[in-house]
């Protein structure tokens, strides 16, 4: 029978965007390694494929200024990973890195190093960056236009396959008699000359465990399917509507053939936030608890950025001005398109669709008991929209511990998830093929 893959995408306090004013959280204790190794750990208890760490490369602003109601973004990514993989044994390690503000030589390093570190846990959250604004803070007036990203981001990728494939296996020769370390005829530099990127040389590092980290993708635009298509192992995705999540897997499994790759070894792990009770109704009650903390400003100014559209000057109880936002020419991303298209169908206002991507980010929600979310996960799986999730719990730690100590139990009952880890390395837990050492070179 198949089963579920489940990864936790660990943030700031939480993912409801008022979760840090949660009595339980100890918001002054976000930037330490206990926050993230509690995490890690009772990802692993719970027999998680992955932990997932995004990465935002700007800080949260309004009008030029550090937005004051919104925890801080997560710290480096590949840091903290590396950090708890001493904690951990099997739980797969995935960080978020962009190609529009790195360098393939320092990222191909970076992810062989925790690939050795953690034996054979680490993923790649392959992103181009959807923030304006950091733009800014790497020596740049404006942001890379969106197709160039793409074509940057797959130049990037490209290379950095190359240089982990330079090193054959058996390259380290350790022999104490004759001293040599290395097999220097199984150490292949890359001459790579492209539209962005001119590297010549080769790793100081030998081939990792999994030859590669997994690659993530987590892009729905048209460039981003297609880029998909190309590279992604697991997708990490944000549909909140089942029909659309069936159609969105669909889309990037069919593209896939035409870039010589097998559909089947895809995954795609939509965000779940899951609010849970031990009756429907106290798990409605601590939704309006959450919903009550979110400060007011919070709610604007995040469907703002999301929609790439000001809307501070629209009555709050009005109906979102989608006509408007339509008008003003924005390149939306599909969750934007989905929340017009919702807004429109149901008359919700600005107030109602600010809390909405505020107490979710814009992922899909789940407000029940366990035993109602676990129904919910079977008829997304059962109907193809997913391959399991990336749970979003709405506060750290309690509810990670909630989902870990009562969801998988019942998913594990019913046959939907593992009960124990059958591999040791995240290509294990997701079934995937570790790449043939000459599968990424390019040709010099």
């Amino acid at each position: 029978m198949t089963q579920m893959h489940l990864g936790v995408f660990t943030y700031p306090g939480g993912h409801h965007i008022a979760g840090w004013r949660h009595d339980s959280v100890m918001p002054r204790e976000i930037l330490g390694y206990d926050y993230y190794r509690r995490t890690a750990e009772a990802a692993e208890r719970g027999k998680f494929d992955l932990v997932f760490v995004g990465d935002m490369l700007a800080a949260r602003e309004k009008d030029g200024r550090v937005i004051a109601q919104g925890a801080l973004n997560n710290i480096d990514s590949i840091s903290i990973l590396s950090a708890v993989a001493g904690a951990t044994e099997r739980v797969g390690l995935v960080a978020t890195l962009s190609t529009t503000y790195n360098e393939p030589f320092a990222i191909a390093e970076r992810f062989a190093s925790l690939d050795h570190l953690s034996a054979g846990r680490a993923g790649w959250n392959i992103i181009t960056t959807a923030n304006d604004d950091a733009a800014l803070n790497f020596s740049r007036k404006s942001h890379m236009e969106k197709t160039m990203r793409y074509q940057r981001a797959t130049e990037f990728v490209d290379i950095c396959k190359s240089l982990w494939d330079g090193w054959e296996d058996g390259a380290i020769a350790a022999d104490r008699v004759a001293g040599t370390f290395t097999d220097i005829r199984k150490i292949h530099e890359i001459d790579h000359k492209g539209q962005f990127f001119s590297v010549k040389g080769a790793l100081e590092l030998p081939r990792s465990p999994q030859g590669w980290p997994v690659m993530v993708q987590a892009g729905g635009s048209p460039a981003g399917l297609e880029f998909a298509a190309t590279v992604a192992e697991v997708i990490f995705a944000a549909q909140s509507d089942r029909e659309q999540a069936i159609k969105f897997r669909a889309a990037v499994k069919q593209r896939m053939p035409g870039h010589g790759r097998d559909p089947a070894i895809l995954k795609v792990l939509p965000g779940l936030l899951p609010i849970l009770g031990s009756t429907e109704k106290e798990a409605l009650e601590k939704e309006k608890m959450l919903n009550e903390l979110l400060h007011p400003a919070v709610g604007i100014w995040m469907l703002s950025e999301q929609m790439d559209f000001r809307l501070y000057d629209y009555p709050q109880d009005g109906p979102l001005p989608t006509a408007d936002i339509r008008a003003s020419g924005g390149a939306f991303t599909p969750r934007v398109v989905h929340l017009m298209e919702r807004a429109d169908r149901e008359g919700l206002t600005v107030h109602q669709c600010g809390v909405l991507v505020a107490a979710s980010r814009s992922h899909g929600s789940f407000v029940g008991t366990p035993e109602t979310l676990v129904d919910h996960m079977k008829q997304w799986f059962d109907e193809g929209a997913c391959d399991g999730f990336n749970i979003m719990p709405a506060y750290f730690h309690d509810e990670m511990d909630l989902f870990v100590d009562q969801v998988v139990p019942i998913l594990q009952q019913r046959g939907l998830f593992r009960r124990d880890y059958e591999g040791s390395m995240l290509r294990h837990h997701l079934g995937l093929p570790i790449p043939t050492a000459s599968a990424g070179r390019l040709a010099a």
